[in-house]
């Protein structure tokens, strides 16, 4: 049976015989691409996920998954991964953030998880729905972040962010919050305890590339 991985494939590191420095910081890296489809009535029909991880990762997760040793990964050994995965992230919201004017919204576990690996780089692709019906409000984000500090997962451009379905009154943007000015901004809800170890603390958050679609209400 494989390692599993507790905090996502970053704790692969702890498997393979890396430890964790009490200080976090990005080890793993990973360029995300986003796709939110619309309803016609403004509701949320589904996020695409696309993450590909950087090649030192990718190299890392394909020595640990390659058991019969022909230096690729078959479809069962895939299988596994992507099992091993949507274990891992399962626990942490698989790594996205949704809210409507500010309040989290809860995401649906995604039906299923794929693994494949591309020029060598490992991706991940899976879809989700909200919990609950989700109509566009005043302000309604998505985004993607590891609460662990460990992985640095991003929309690298702009471009990587696609919306299909908005509706003519609502306006969309990116939004990368400047890291200082977002601890500035929450200075009040920063404790000694997340600058020491943000791990588990839910707050890397703040620093998280996100879509925002705005819509006037009434």
């Amino acid at each position: 049976m494989h390692k599993r991985l507790p905090i996502f494939l970053a704790t692969l590191a702890l498997a393979v015989g890396f430890s964790t420095p009490a200080y976090v910081h990005p080890h793993v890296f990973a360029e995300a691409r986003l796709d939110v489809s619309i309803k016609p009535d403004g509701t949320v029909e589904k996020l695409g996920h696309v993450w590909r991880f950087d090649d030192l990762f990718s190299s890392t997760v394909l020595v640990e998954f390659d058991k019969n040793g022909d230096l690729k990964l078959d479809q069962k050994e895939l299988a596994d991964l992507a099992q091993t995965i949507n274990a891992s992230i399962s626990e942490f919201d698989y790594f996205q953030s949704v809210e409507l004017n500010g309040k989290k919204i809860v995401m649906a576990a995604p039906p299923n998880i794929i693994a494949d690996f591309q020029n060598n780089q490992l991706l991940i692709i899976f879809e989700s729905t909200p919990k609950q019906a989700l109509k566009l409000g005043q302000k309604t984000s998505f985004g993607v972040y590891d609460p662990t500090f460990y992985t640095a997962i991003d929309y690298v451009n702009d471009s990587d962010v696609h919306v299909k379905g908005i509706p003519a009154t609502c306006q969309q943007k990116v939004v990368r919050p400047n890291p200082d000015e977002a601890i500035a901004q929450n200075q009040a809800t920063l404790t000694d305890a997340f600058f020491n170890d943000p791990t588990g603390t839910d707050m890397s958050k703040i620093f998280a590339t996100r879509l925002e679609i705005d819509c006037p209400q009434g």
